[in-house]
């Protein structure tokens, strides 16, 4: 099995993966994180709000962790993948209805079994597979930067299509107005999505990925490769590792907001910060890879976590304000900096790690079942502070929960780091 992964893969897999990684979660997120106000403004509701919508979300994610990643070791990546996408677009096209707070949450439910149980573990694995034993960290770079190109690229076209149904000065517009022009983003972002679902099943192609995704079929889904992970200290730490990571990524939701409330930004300045900083995701996702696989992903780990303590302190403090505009693009800076370098690098642990390729899936599921556990509780948590103290307030305590995750993930990285050096399992 390990032998597979030393065969060159095409070049066209990676750039597949990378459109589809990023394409699946565009609807779920994306859009609100770049139209934070504006998303909120169209159906009605609060932060805590739609931190209860993602709560739904986590929740029907936590169990699509754990049976998606024994799935992904079955089946071939681009059945599960393009299956996700399409009935992801689906979604979307609910969602430009503008349904019920009730009905947001059986959709963003919905979405947990789509982006999850069908696609998180079988991405992961391909780019396992992708990047074979020795270029793990440029694997896992180029898909977590090029996620950000693609995010970027839909924001900017979203962006773009939400000001063209806008006809006059944004500041002017009436909330059914921006409805209008909101609910045009969702349309086209859905079009795309499902497209790009059915580019990935035609196309989304390995060298010898026959046996890639035969392989050892009765021993899957079984107890056994539970087993063979939890093992693994790496594993266990990872897990915390992850979370913490997670909550510093979910926390970028709130720069735009941050823009608008705080550093005085219209609508659509505050969009193109958040459009802005998912530019840096390229850059960062290669260069962190490159140096990754010429030293340690474990070690660009913990530098990630010291940025992004060192920056949530920052905006804790509520040292920027209106008057500190370079001051705020800085700490921005930073903070995606530590935040996607902890991204790109996680799963790239996996080989630093040895955990098998045979049980990638598995590991992945086992491990994203703690990991991704901010999806339940972020956005109720930062939706409690954002309610019960408006403006800058609500936003400092935000980032001061974000301080003590990042600390502990600064703690975890550091184990995983010397453990990872001591080269025992």
């Amino acid at each position: 099995m390990q032998q597979q992964t030393t065969k060159k893969q095409p070049l066209y897999v990676i750039i597949l993966l990378i459109l589809a990684a990023e394409a699946v979660f565009i609807l779920p997120f994306v859009l609100q994180r770049i139209f934070r106000t504006t998303f909120l403004e169209s159906f009605s509701i609060t932060d805590t709000q739609i931190g209860s919508c993602f709560a739904a979300y986590g929740t029907v994610a936590l169990i699509s962790y754990l049976f998606g990643g024994p799935l992904a070791d079955k089946f071939k990546p681009n059945i599960l993948m393009s299956v996700a996408l399409i009935l992801t677009a689906f979604g979307g096209f609910y969602l430009a209805t503008y349904p019920s707070l009730s009905n947001l949450y059986i959709l963003y439910g919905f979405w947990g079994f789509t982006t999850i149980f069908l696609f998180w573990a079988a991405m992961i694995k391909a780019t396992r597979i992708w990047g074979g034993k020795n270029k793990q960290g440029i694997a896992f770079g180029f898909l977590d930067g090029g996620r950000g190109l693609v995010a970027a690229l839909f924001g900017s076209a979203g962006v773009l299509i939400f000001s063209l149904f806008i006809n006059k000065n944004i500041e002017l517009t009436s909330i059914e107005e921006r409805r209008i022009a909101f609910k045009e983003v969702i349309y086209y972002t859905s079009i795309a999505v499902m497209i790009i679902g059915f580019i990935v099943f035609f196309f989304l192609r390995f060298n010898e990925s026959e046996k890639l995704g035969s392989e050892n079929k009765a021993k899957l889904l079984t107890i056994d490769n539970f087993k063979i992970v939890m093992k693994f200290k790496a594993v266990w730490l990872l897990m915390i590792i992850i979370l913490c990571a997670y909550y510093g990524y979910k926390m970028t939701d709130l720069f735009s907001k941050y823009a608008e409330e705080v550093m005085g930004y219209n609508k659509i300045e505050a969009a193109k910060v958040g459009t802005y900083l998912l530019y840096m995701r390229p850059v960062i996702g290669v260069t962190i890879g490159l140096l990754a696989d010429r030293t340690k992903a474990s070690l660009w780990i913990v530098i990630g976590f010291l940025l992004m303590t060192i920056t949530s302190l920052i905006f804790y403090l509520g040292i920027t304000d209106d008057t500190t505009t370079l001051l705020f693009i800085l700490s921005i800076g930073s903070m995606a900096l530590g935040v996607y370098s902890a991204r790109v690098l996680y799963f790239a642990t996996l080989e630093e790690a040895k955990i098998p390729l045979a049980v990638t899936g598995t590991a992945v599921g086992f491990i994203s079942i703690v990991g991704y556990t901010p999806d339940i509780f972020a956005g109720l948590l930062m939706g409690y502070f954002l309610d019960a103290n408006e403006g800058a307030i609500g936003l400092q305590h935000a980032f001061g929960v974000m301080s003590l995750f990042t600390l502990a993930g600064l703690i975890a990285s550091f184990l995983f780091y010397r453990h990872s050096k001591s080269n025992i399992n």
